[in-house]
């Protein structure tokens, strides 16, 4: 809308300024210290502080903890380590490729601190069948691991297994990780994990042979096990990374994922819909068990190994993953979160009413866009979001849609600008993509796109600063932004 000033108190249809990056989340191994890691064993943290050993539940690889080892150096059988994930834990210490620790009850995920258990310093993290909701700090911190190169493998159960009677089951916690984080809640997955409890079946996996969850180095998957399990409803339009591999009987699609994969920033994600298939019948006394993992109508062995290998980037090599850094290899995917900007604020970091749904401007597609200037006096703006870049990936692509009116008249002055800028951790200017000004009003959007390649390895800051003159409004309007890389 050609010279259009806008009002400043217009953030009543702005959606309320939330989720900033935490400070420091963004951790980047060095190249040394990627190198140096290549040759050691894929590291694995199993969850243990959210109740999974709440009444008959025993998901746990040892009662030794943090360190299996402690029970057992060279386990070569299920009983060596006691717990009812203990042939899981086995199965992978005896590869030798494989460093495995538990976080105890009482201890909090963490990621960039300096314990030794700290996320930072595993390449993949286990939740099986939490029973108790994650704080704000542990799922900013699960989150930013993910986006960062880490694996996540999460295990759910049927809605209502509340095994400690707080309220809360592993389906609500996991969703509410999913929705309710300050990282990226606009579904970072792109699936939700279903309130059912389905009694019994045994989901058939696709038929895929280059999927290496399903063909991996520890056995081909056929079929999995539901003993009171859940299942998933798959996003594609959200992240278009996300793939079932195994449906209860009669569904496919979008509909009915008993098992699925997903990626999201430069990390890997994986996700089952029960318990039972992990549980190996042996564990602590008390407990009621049943051993799913050598059900013989199913391959639930083969599909919890692939799925740990793969997480830790270690499918097809037999090296050492990069952890929450980066991974071995690189998956196709759009790094920016909320980049069409219709959850407000959240994932952006923004000076105040930028990210807005007013009609005085209009958004390319959906109800939300950003906003900067427009304010017809001296005002600066600025819109930025921090992203890591996986260093495997060739391919990587900023592109925005930019809309840009004005009031000024001159043809030869640029009075406003909009400068498109990379910066470090450190805040220091490494490119400026480009310059926009005045002089580029033009009507509609029009796409901007910027190669990103040589920054593969990276953890930058995007970043838009709008600089708006004394007088005569100029508008820079954005939309549906994304850093594709693969």
């Amino acid at each position: 809308m050609l010279g259009l000033t806008r009002p400043r108190h217009r953030l009543a249809t702005v959606l309320t300024v939330c989720g900033l990056l935490a400070t420091g989340a963004a951790v980047q191994a060095t190249t040394a210290a990627t190198e140096a890691h290549a040759a050691t064993p894929h590291r694995v943290l199993f969850d243990n502080a959210h109740a999974e050993t709440a009444g008959n539940a025993d998901w746990i690889i040892s009662t030794s903890q943090p360190d299996p080892l402690g029970q057992d150096s060279t386990p070569s059988a299920e009983t060596d380590w006691t717990g009812a994930l203990s042939s899981w834990g086995v199965a992978l210490q005896k590869t030798g490729n494989y460093s495995l620790k538990t976080l105890p009850s009482g201890s909090s995920l963490s990621y960039g601190g300096s314990s030794a258990l700290d996320l930072k310093n595993f390449d993949t993290l286990v939740l099986p069948e939490p029973n108790t909701l994650f704080t704000t700090a542990e799922k900013t911190a699960i989150m930013n691991f993910v986006k960062n190169g880490g694996g996540l493998f999460m295990i759910s159960d049927h809605t209502g297994a509340d095994r400690n009677n707080d309220g809360y089951d592993a389906v609500e916690i996991l969703n509410d990780l999913m929705t309710n984080n300050s990282v990226d809640s606009t579904d970072p997955f792109g699936f939700s994990i279903d309130s059912l409890n389905i009694t019994s079946g045994y989901p058939a996996a696709i038929s895929d042979s280059t999927d290496p969850v399903l063909h991996g180095s520890f056995g081909t998957v056929t079929k999995s096990l539901i003993a009171n399990g859940t299942t998933a409803t798959l996003k594609p339009s959200d992240n278009s990374s996300v793939k079932g591999l195994v449906y209860r009987s009669g569904y496919s699609g979008n509909t009915g994922a008993f098992f699925l994969t997903s990626a999201f920033g430069s990390g890997r994600v994986a996700f089952w819909g029960d318990s039972s298939p992990i549980d190996d019948g042996t564990g602590q006394s008390g407990n009621t068990l049943y051993d799913g993992w050598n059900d013989s109508g199913a391959t639930n062995a083969a599909l919890a190994l692939n799925a740990t290998e793969w997480l830790s980037g270690a499918s097809g090599s037999s090296g050492g993953g990069t952890g929450g850094g980066g991974s071995t290899s690189c998956t196709a995917a759009q790094l920016l979160g909320n980049n069409g900007f219709e959850s407000g604020s959240t994932t952006w970091t923004t000076s105040s009413g930028v990210i807005t749904n007013s009609s005085s401007e209009s958004p390319r597609t959906g109800s939300y866009y950003a906003w900067l200037d427009g304010y017809g006096s001296a005002h600066t703006d600025t819109l930025s979001q921090t992203v890591t870049i996986p260093s495997a990936c060739t391919s990587a692509t900023l592109s925005f849609y930019l809309h840009i009116d004005t009031a000024e008249t001159t043809t030869s002055t640029a009075y406003d600008t909009l400068k498109v800028q990379l910066l470090n951790s450190s805040g220091t200017v490494l490119s400026t993509l480009a310059t926009y000004s005045n002089l580029n009003a033009a009507g509609g959007y029009t796409q901007r796109s910027f190669n990103l390649a040589s920054y593969a390895g990276q953890t930058v800051t995007l970043k838009f600063t709008g600089t708006e003159g004394s007088s005569l409004q100029t508008s820079f309007v954005l939309d549906d932004t994304a850093l594709n890389v693969s």
